[in-house]
């Protein structure tokens, strides 16, 4: 009989704020898809990084004779077969290292050929103007100072450069947004909690004829308080619930379909499907325990139980 009296309750108040319920409702799917949404961009940003920096490599060039006339750090001439053999010694020798691959000038040649064929700077270029390398593949992209302190400067050397300083400025800008995505998310919660409050608090004065009679029958607390935080419960799972639908549309139509950047993007290593629903639960529980909490202590104030 109790239960049957609190759902009746509930249907009545969410009829009687019709309005604010579903602005209720609206606030609390986009926060949390908001929400949800700049969970999965850590995601992603942890999937890239993991996959690109271990494809990482760093680069030692060396001088060869056109560098000498014009390059300061390779004033001493080219480098020499000595100089080549030490280097690559003392590159299999440290620990940080896994593997050690030698391109030749007519390897980095061919390479540029392919990549910028079409540049009409191509045509100008010959093997003997560009460089030999070490391209170095190390057991943890972090340790890339460990090889740039080794080698920069060495006779023979002309730069290390180390690719995961690119990465970092895209990273940095995916970091960035995900950064501007939870402020909006927060501010958003705000709004959703300013609303759950002014929603209990119009409720529960529409209804103070009703919570002082049930007060002088002895009603306890608990029981005059339930069907406004369950009104709120409600509303927050409802939205909660949108919010997951958002999340599972905008991943099936922007990376499988739609857009279909998994096809489009062939280099960037997309979350997946298990990602996005271990969200799903999160998401419906913080959308029912937040407006609940939100009403509990609203009623507090504003009814005196």
């Amino acid at each position: 009989m109790r239960a049957q009296f609190v759902l009746s309750e509930i249907g009545v108040g969410l009829r009687r704020n019709l309005t604010m319920t579903f602005a209720v409702i609206v606030s609390v799917a986009l926060s949390l898809a908001l929400f949800g949404g700049s969970l999965l961009m850590s995601d992603q940003v942890s999937t890239m990084k993991g996959y690109w920096y271990d494809k990482v490599n760093v680069s030692i060039f060396l001088c060869n004779k056109s560098d000498a006339d014009s390059d300061p750090k390779c004033t001493k001439g080219a480098v020499t077969a000595d100089q080549k053999k030490q280097i690559l010694a003392d590159l299999k020798k440290m620990a940080v290292v896994e593997t050690v691959t030698y391109e030749s000038q007519d390897q980095a040649y061919k390479h540029y050929k392919e990549q910028f064929g079409d540049s009409p700077l191509a045509s100008s270029l010959t093997p003997d103007q560009m460089q030999e390398s070490y391209r170095i593949k190390l057991k943890d992209p972090q340790k890339y100072q460990v090889i740039a302190t080794a080698f920069d400067g060495r006779d023979g050397v002309q730069s290390v450069q180390d690719q995961k300083g690119i990465l970092d400025n895209l990273f940095g800008l995916l970091n960035g947004m995900n950064w501007a995505a939870r402020m909006v998310m927060a501010l958003m919660l705000v709004v959703a909690l300013m609303l759950i409050v002014n929603t209990v608090r119009v409720s529960a004065f529409s209804r103070r004829r009703e919570t002082g009679i049930m007060r002088l029958v002895g009603a306890s607390g608990f029981y005059i308080q339930a069907p406004f935080i369950a009104e709120a419960a409600v509303a927050g799972l409802i939205g909660g619930t949108v919010a997951c639908g958002f999340l599972v549309v905008a991943r099936y139509f922007i990376i499988d379909h739609g857009l279909a950047l998994s096809q489009k993007l062939n280099l960037i290593n997309f979350i997946g499907w298990d990602a996005v629903l271990t969200k799903l639960p999160l998401i419906l529980a913080t959308s029912l325990l937040m407006p609940s909490l939100a009403a509990f202590f609203a009623l507090r104030k504003y009814l005196k139980v």
